[in-house]
């Protein structure tokens, strides 16, 4: 396979980048909201690790998936077009970052709720985006089915 470097190649490569650390860093934060009850030197510190990291890695994430759909419209790609999926991801996508925006204050203030949503979004988003045939407009075309060869012995 010889693919080229292209803009879209580099976006969507960034893109992926960024939405891996963001949900990497939020498991690591819920999993350290866990480990403050009681001890006070690690008071904030998932809520620090939240806003430092998964913020900005979400952000960053959308403003490459805005990149993405321009490049894309531009190469006369219309991802709207597709079928519902595209709907389904774009609507998870905002709830997430909307999520994410909130949950640094939540965690200051002890409450994980939030950050186990967004974990769940992004898991649901991740099985969108795996899983995306199912929410395919048309139905897939299924391969032709093979002619058996005649098993009789030709006349003589």
């Amino acid at each position: 396979m010889n693919q080229k470097l292209e803009a879209v190649n580099l976006v969507r490569w960034f893109h992926f980048l960024a939405i891996s650390f963001g949900g990497g860093a939020a498991v690591v934060a819920l999993l350290l909201s866990g480990f403050e009850e009681g001890r006070e030197d690690l008071q904030g510190l998932a809520a620090t690790v939240w806003a430092k990291v998964v913020s900005w890695s979400f952000r960053l994430a959308l403003l490459a998936g805005i990149a993405l759909l321009v490049i894309l419209v531009q190469g006369e790609q219309n991802p709207f077009k597709a079928g519902i999926y595209f709907h389904i991801k774009l609507t998870l996508v905002i709830i997430l970052i909307g999520f994410s925006e909130m949950t640094p204050k939540a965690l200051a203030a002890g409450r994980r709720g939030s950050a186990l949503l967004v974990v769940v979004l992004f898991m649901a988003i991740g099985f969108t985006v795996f899983n995306k045939g199912l929410f395919r407009k048309d139905a897939p075309k299924l391969a032709p089915e093979p002619v058996a060869a005649a098993t009789t012995a030709p006349a003589r």
